[in-house]
């Protein structure tokens, strides 16, 4: 079955931490939501490391730098060295000094994290756009404090005409608190005060795999994220294998509508499927006696019946097994499209 045409979750025979040398692993919604490290996550990375596995968190979030990712990382109990961190804001510094002079004056709008890796590549960082010989403006994720004049500065310069980057654009991102507005919400801000589009760099686009590649030597690498329009959709744009984990953005019914380009290769609770394998999901014949045909997983048979998603059986497995049973039906029935079919009472059943 082709990337493109993805209709069910694949298995592995082996734990995918055994399965793959490297885990390209997301932080917000992944590894830690509001700084605080995401149940399970710090004990399974751990695990995965002592086993062989390289770990490297590829993140969107280009406020903070590689050192001060590792700093945190570290703190929380997984050891990490800056270089195993990689961020949006490197990816979109390369995508400029490729296309300006070294030397060029960039007009910054975000945090540390984007003058750090502008610097990295020769740039130099500027606050106004009123600098001479401005070369690009570059936007980021520069945290809830971001003053409203930094979007100004921005404007000024991109109606001259200056090249406007964006490091991502990611409308939401996961706090403590809940879910809060991304780089990609501020991204809007300018875009409607200036009518420019900008170049980005990030999740899913090529640049940020370029980079992740470039950065970590991957040879069989893992994407692992908790967003489908990133994580999941990066990795199928870069021709990689990926996990789903349901410890952030994405939830069981979104992951039931993928289009194709969104839907991974497998899905689990959290970062403890990292160590295990993944069960198959086989097609039946029919499900629970309705004459239709079901997809079974776990002991439980998931059937797209008449409008709705159902669900029968039950047996040894879980609700992750339940929710992979529930991915291949949704997603045979879309095909290329978005299942559109109410899947409320069969994920209710799993406590989804």
């Amino acid at each position: 079955m082709s990337r493109e045409t993805r209709t069910r979750p694949a298995g592995s025979g082996r734990s995918l931490h055994r399965a793959y040398d490297t885990a390209l692993l997301d932080l917000d919604g992944v590894v830690y939501a509001g700084g605080q490290a995401i149940a399970h996550a710090v004990d399974s990375l751990g695990v995965a490391r002592a086993d062989g596995m390289h770990l490297a968190y590829v993140t969107n979030n280009a406020l903070r730098t590689p050192d001060a990712v590792a700093e945190h990382l570290t703190e929380l109990g997984i050891a990490t060295a800056a270089g195993d961190v990689i961020t949006s804001a490197q990816a979109v510094a390369r995508l400029i000094a490729e296309q300006v002079p070294a030397g060029s004056r960039v007009l910054v709008v975000g945090g540390e994290g984007l003058r750090v890796a502008l610097r990295e590549r020769g740039l130099v960082p500027v606050d106004s756009a009123d600098e001479p010989e401005l070369a690009a403006v570059v936007q980021g994720y520069g945290g809830p404090d971001l003053p409203w004049s930094r979007f100004a500065e921005a404007s000024y310069a991109i109606a001259r005409g200056v090249p406007w980057y964006a490091s991502n654009t990611d409308l939401t991102i996961p706090s403590a608190r809940g879910i809060a507005p991304g780089n990609g919400a501020a991204v809007e801000v300018v875009r409607i005060a200036t009518g420019a589009e900008p170049q980005v760099a990030g999740k899913p686009l090529t640049p940020m795999h370029r980079e992740t590649i470039l950065r970590t030597g991957a040879e069989r690498p893992l994407v692992v994220g908790d967003r489908l329009d990133t994580d999941i959709e990066g990795a199928v744009n870069g021709g990689v294998d990926s996990l789903l984990v349901l410890t952030g953005v994405t939830d069981a019914a979104q992951l039931l509508a993928a289009e194709p380009k969104y839907r991974p290769t497998y899905v689990d609770a959290d970062l403890r499927g990292l160590l295990t394998g993944q069960p198959e999901v086989e097609a039946v014949g029919a499900g629970a006696g309705t004459g239709m045909a079901g997809f079974r997983c776990g002991g439980w048979t998931a059937v797209a019946g008449d409008g709705v998603l159902e669900l029968h059986g039950a047996g040894d497995g879980g609700p992750m097994d339940g929710l992979r049973a529930l991915c291949a039906a949704a997603w045979t029935q879309a095909g290329e499209g978005a299942c559109g079919l109410d899947a409320g009472k069969a994920l209710s059943l799993l406590g989804l």
